[in-house]
């Protein structure tokens, strides 16, 4: 009987409805879920959230509950007798893409026929970075970015999209931040998304500028609701990831007798030139920000405080920024809104990737690997010391703490727009954009270094560049039947000035006031002032036609005129056209349930490219002066080009993009060929011209190179429920060549430390080559006995052995040969991201393969000639007595540096980019401490690297981090590594909380 009543009493408790509360948040950011639908399965009981993501319904104890919300997954969860049944809602993918940002305005997914990449947020913040590009990187198909030197503090970041488009000109994409063209990228915590257009049907919008990709990037904005704040800090411990094998001790001893036997060797100093100048480094990153809004205002306010302190001494960077989004519902047809961002950055450089020669222009990495480990910091009397042997250069120590280097760059740029739906259908939108960018640069060497003379030498350095910016474009947006159309007309009109100044002098009194009081250097150094002003006026028009939901049409064109262009030339049009076909919408495939959808895409277009100076296509004269006083004159500068115009690139674009099982597998992919030609190139000019240059050159629109690849991005959920793993894998292939230059001539050029002594160029532009390719001897190994003595070359036992390509029994240039190609064959990254109830993981790999590395640094340590201290390879080195059977050349004073196979090593690598493990705290404890939100992580960046290059850092970049706006340097400067700053490991604690 006890039985019974118990059975029947569970019987009616289970049947009686409690009250069960809960909170429904995203999984993604932990942010909480207002509007979302919670209902009782099986029944017409239901709720919503409110505006804090909380809800009650009255349910039986059994009861399923089923949660949705527009770009969520439903959720079905059973609450089993619980009275608080939390909630985390799965981004669904196919929902979240049903809109896409293009140029000029957003379209339905489906209706896009471009080639374009998404990427998240959450990406971009997967780890602390020092900008939104960098966090970009392995994050989009396509798209190349390395650091223009390894680890420095402050370090810009090279873009590449599909390959580099220019020789002379620059081949960086543009940047449009919330419609300002041009604009600077914001922190990546004030960043909802960016966008990445690729092919011509997207980019061919912007004309003139697109030919090297376009990036959208929208900021983040505020929502209707109560106000949120946000807090995200994070702290990371930073050291270098790398060192170079450097001899010392006995070891330095015995090499350097042998080679220079009147060395005076200290037996008492053994002093690590790395330790000395390396030290750990940290990052602070900070971001605060307050959203919120009615439905007819929205705001959003953040402010970020970026420190890193480098691994070098003396090095640091420090950012300041505000980003302000304001929008406003004026009336049912008129909204208002104003985009604000301003920062301060403060750049504390140290000396390094030096290029010129001479002891005073040595470098602190540079430094530290030349200098002998028998010389200490400091001599008996606590003065520096130089270095002992070959050029007499400051020890890396003093270049770090004696020079004082100062870069304080102030921006801020706004965008106010107003639009206007005239009608259900058509809407008007203009614009008014400015942006102002200036810096300061001071540099002071002390007398206590070679380059600072006997009472140092200062200069400073003032630069100004004001964009004022305004658009205007209808936007027709209009359904009718089994016909859409979203048709964009408009005007746009640019200005930019830039302005400069850049003074110095030297032999001041007093070294104390640094480059703040040059007027008491006793020389001055000649004053150097510009100014330049570009315009553009645009006109754009672009139709989108779809049909039937499945046939999609687009037509692209803009007219651009700009004054940098010769009178004959300022104006050009840039027309695209595209066709995609929604396959997955066809009858034909609705009994095939393994494709979710299908799309087919083609496009073809001309893009430009104008990144050039102002006056460039004019003739200059500069200032010629006569040893005898009054007789100075005129003489020309450069050569003026009436005909001068754009760089124009031709592409043709084949994708497809699809969805299996529901979306759980999303496949993109795409074959491009781009043909840029009228290269804006600097071609040599015959010396009886006259102009000022030892070289003399003109810019002129001759030469073509040729882009052609594959790029794809896999994403597939693994596994969903409480344990879900997703992964993206993205892969791309892109072959770089030269397919045409004046007169068909191959140009060689070098780029190498001065004191390096090289007169001939070991890069080259050749046609049907990739663009700065290397080119040399062939280095054969060390030379044997019985093997040919070559004139030229060693020419001894144990020196170096080169192939005779001619046979003639020399080493001249005819041996040379093209020895290696900087471009990698293919690249890839593999993201994943786990999730276990509150727990998250994710872990990132990037790999890049197939590209070769010309490592100078290495050709300075194994070089032997007794000038400097070299690598620990010198123990392995040839000796006819201790080591007959050495396969590393013997020491040799009389040796000379060439370019050789010897140097050239495969740049590839994998790499673990990121392991972060992330905890979010549940609701049921937040409530208690009066939180709404709250995520505790840990990451590491750059744990292990997987290479077979020798060097410090694949990833390094010498000499490429170009001048002013040509940016040439980055284009041909491929795979060079000299002394760059040292790449770091970085380990991350930190937090997101929102209240």
């Amino acid at each position: 009987m006890a039985i019974y009543v118990m059975c029947l009493f569970s019987f009616f408790a289970s049947a009686q409805d409690t009250t069960v509360t809960g909170v429904v948040v995203s999984d993604e950011d932990g942010e909480t879920v207002p509007g979302a639908t919670v209902l009782v399965k099986g029944s017409s009981n239901g709720t919503v959230t409110d505006l804090d993501g909380r809800y009650s319904i009255s349910a039986p104890s059994d009861a399923i509950l089923v949660v949705s919300f527009v770009g969520f997954e439903t959720q079905e969860i059973g609450v089993a007798g619980r009275s608080v049944v939390d909630v985390s809602m799965t981004t669904d993918f196919q929902q979240l893409e049903e809109v896409v940002v293009v140029g000029y305005g957003t379209v339905k997914k489906s209706d896009n026929t471009g080639a374009l990449s998404s990427v998240k947020s959450k990406d971009l913040n997967a780890f602390p970075t020092l900008s939104a590009v960098q966090g970009l990187q392995g994050r989009a198909a396509g798209v190349q970015i390395q650091s223009t030197n390894g680890g420095q503090p402050g370090a810009e970041m090279n873009m590449r999209i599909r390959g580099g488009s220019s020789i002379n000109a620059s081949s960086d994409p543009l940047v449009v931040v919330d419609g300002f063209v041009g604009g600077e990228m914001p922190p990546p915590a004030d960043i909802a998304s960016m966008e990445v257009l690729k092919d011509a049907s997207a980019t061919a919008i912007y004309g003139s500028r697109a030919a090297n990709g376009v990036i959208l990037v929208t900021t983040k904005s505020g929502g209707a609701g109560k106000t949120k704040v946000d807090v995200n800090s994070s702290y990371s411990y930073q050291e270098t990831s790398n060192r170079l094998d450097l001899l010392s001790g006995e070891d330095y001893r015995d090499y350097i007798l042998e080679v220079v036997p009147a060395y005076s060797y200290d037996a008492t100093v053994d002093t690590d030139w790395q330790d000395e100048i390396f030290r750990p480094g940290h990052i602070w990153n900070n971001q605060v920000s307050v959203s919120g809004g009615s439905e007819d205002v929205k705001y959003y306010i953040s402010g970020t405080q970026f420190e890193q302190e480098g691994v070098i001494d003396n090095s640091s960077y420090e950012r300041f920024s505000v980003t302000s989004n304001l929008n406003i519902k004026a009336s049912e047809r008129v909204t208002i809104g104003m985009n604000l961002y301003g920062r301060r950055s403060i750049d504390q450089g140290v000396l390094t990737q030096e290029t010129t020669g001479g002891s005073s222009s040595t470098g602190v990495v540079g430094a530290a690997a030349r200098l002998e480990p028998d010389t200490p910091v400091r001599d008996a009397d606590g003065n520096y010391t130089q270095s002992k042997l070959g050029d007499n250069i400051d020890n890396p120590v003093a270049i770090a703490n004696e020079i004082d280097r100062e870069r304080v760059t102030d921006r801020f740029q706004s965008n106010g727009f107003v639009d206007f739906k005239l009608l259900d259908w058509l809407s008007f939108k203009t614009t008014l954009g400015a942006g102002v960018t200036s810096y300061r640069e001071g540099v002071f060497s002390s007398s206590d270094l070679v380059r600072g003379g006997e009472s140092g030498v200062a200069t400073l350095e003032f630069d100004k560049a004001t964009n004022l910016l305004t658009e205007n474009y209808f936007t027709i947006n209009k359904e009718f039947g089994i016909h859409r159309i979203n048709w964009v007309n408009g005007y746009s009109f640019q200005k930019r000035v830039d302005e400069a100044v850049e003074t110095g002098a030297s032999s001041f009194l007093s070294e104390a006031t640094s480059y703040w009081l040059l007027e008491s250097g006793a020389a001055s150094i000649t004053p150097v002032s510009a100014q330049s002003t570009r315009i553009l006026k645009s006109y754009y028009s672009r139709a989108n036609y779809t049909l039937m939901d499945r046939y999609v049409f687009t037509a692209t064109i803009r007219y651009d005129g700009a004054s940098n262009f010769a009178k004959n030339n300022k104006w050009a049009y840039f027309p695209s056209g595209a066709i995609a076909w929604n396959v997955g919408d066809e009858p034909f495939l609705e009994s095939i349930s393994t494709i979710s959808d299908m799309k087919l895409r083609a496009s073809y277009g001309l893009t430009g490219n104008q990144g050039i100076g102002a006056y460039e296509s004019l003739a200059t004269v500069d200032a010629y002066y006569s040893n005898r006083p009054g007789q100075g004159a005129l003489i020309l500068g450069t050569l003026s080009n009436p005909d001068l115009t754009w760089e124009t690139t031709a592409q043709l674009d084949i994708g497809i993009d699809v969805g299996l099982f529901d979306n759980r597998v999303r496949l993109t992919a795409d074959y491009y060929d781009k043909q840029t030609y009228d290269l804006l190139f600097d071609r040599p000019i015959p010396a009886f011209f006259g102009v000022n240059e030892s070289v003399p050159t003109q810019l002129q629109n001759y030469g073509e190179i040729q882009n052609q690849g594959f790029e794809a991005m896999l994403t597939t959920r693994n596994l969903v429920g409480d344990f879900t793993w997703t992964s993206n894998v993205v892969f791309a292939m892109n072959k770089n060549q030269v397919t045409s230059l004046p007169d068909s001539s191959t140009i060689s050029y070098f780029n190498a430390p001065g004191h390096f002594n090289i007169t001939s160029g070991f890069q080259l532009l050749q046609e049907g080559q990739s663009m700065g390719v290397y080119y040399g001897y062939v280095y054969e190994g060390v030379t044997q006995p019985g093997d040919p003595l070559l004139v030229g070359s060693d020419a001894k036992i144990g020196g170096e052995q080169f192939a005779d390509l001619n046979g003639d029994g020399e080493l001249t240039d005819a041996d040379k040969k093209i020895i290696g190609n900087p471009h990698p064959d293919f690249t890839w990254s593999f993201n994943n991201d786990f999730t276990y109830k509150n727990f998250d993981m994710n872990i990132f790999i990037q790999g890049v393969h197939g590209n070769e590395m010309l490592n100078l640094t290495r050709m300075e340590l194994e070089s032997f000639r007794g000038t400097n201290n070299v690598s620990t390879a010198a123990l392995d080195r040839y000796n006819a007595l201790d080591n007959p059977t050495g396969d590393i050349p013997s020491a040799d004073p009389a040796r000379t540096q060439k370019i050789s196979s010897r140097w050239v090593e495969d740049g590839s690598y994998v790499r673990l980019k990121n392991v972060a493990l992330g905890y979010t705290v549940p609701q049921s404890v937040l409530e208690k401490i009066k939180v709404r939100s709250l995520r505790l992580y840990v990451s590491a960046q750059n744990l292990f690297t997987i290479t077979n290059y020798s060097g410090l850092d694949p990833e390094a970049a010498y000499a490429n981090e170009g001048e002013g706006t040509n940016n040439a340097d980055s284009n041909r400067n491929l795979g060079l590594d000299y002394a760059s700053y040292p790449n770091v490991k970085t380990y991350t604690v930190g937090l997101n909380l929102g209240f």
